[in-house]
């Protein structure tokens, strides 16, 4: 494979974006950067500190008050709120509604951008999120933009939050929340969820992760 390649997956919330991410990395074997643990990081920082995460003025407090780090175990990706650990702390629902209202702060979404590009500069890095292929790496050479129906999105999330020890998720609860999720980070002013011109759609309602994978390194193999 060539020398410092760039991969691009978009997508609303619960497509799978990070299990594709984390395949297609082990598969090329390059890093993977999980860009949606950035904003839920600072989303779980906004929680603990007892911010308003709607309020621009507190977004900007918050910024000046921690600093995040990432960090890299092999392969797998650490998030750090002023060198304490968040990894474990910030796969809840409430962490998820947190991130998606503080990444429409333009302060907070410059201020993750920064070490996005910094890191993608060092080294070949398949990075996932929601703005990658249109703002973080508009010049990525593969762009993919992953979605499926709320449905089975919803039915995914679920099974993720049973595995993680959440034994109260409800489905309902589950589907609304990826609903209203998908309405604030499609509709919102700064860095909406878009599919970039040049990407991919990849529909995986009805495809397995093997599939999918498949799919993905097609795309590579034909850059």
């Amino acid at each position: 494979m060539r020398k410092n390649i760039l991969i691009a997956i978009d997508g609303p919330s619960g497509a799978g974006k990070s299990t594709l991410a984390k395949a297609i990395a082990e598969k090329l074997d390059i890093m993977h950067l999980d860009t949606g643990a950035l904003f839920r990081a600072l989303g779980y920082a906004a929680l603990v500190k007892g911010f308003d995460t709607r309020n621009s003025e507190q977004a900007a407090e918050l910024v000046n008050l921690v600093k995040l780090d990432i960090e890299f175990e092999g392969k797998d990706q650490k998030v750090l709120i002023n060198g304490e650990d968040v990894t474990p702390y910030i796969r809840t629902e409430d962490v998820s509604i947190a991130a998606s209202n503080i990444s429409v702060h333009p302060i907070i979404r410059d201020y993750i951008l920064s070490q996005e590009r910094q890191l993608a500069e060092r080294e070949s890095f398949i990075l996932d999120g929601r703005d990658i292929g249109t703002v973080v790496l508009p010049n990525a050479d593969v762009k993919i933009f992953l979605t499926a129906s709320p449905q089975v999105r919803a039915e995914r999330r679920l099974q993720d939050l049973i595995r993680a020890g959440d034994q109260n998720a409800k489905y309902e609860q589950v589907l609304q929340d990826i609903e209203t999720r998908d309405s604030q980070d499609s509709n919102r002013q700064t860095a909406p969820t878009r599919m970039a011109d040049d990407a991919v759609l990849i529909d995986s309602s009805n495809l397995t992760i093997e599939e999918t994978v498949a799919k993905v390194l097609a795309l590579v193999d034909q850059s």
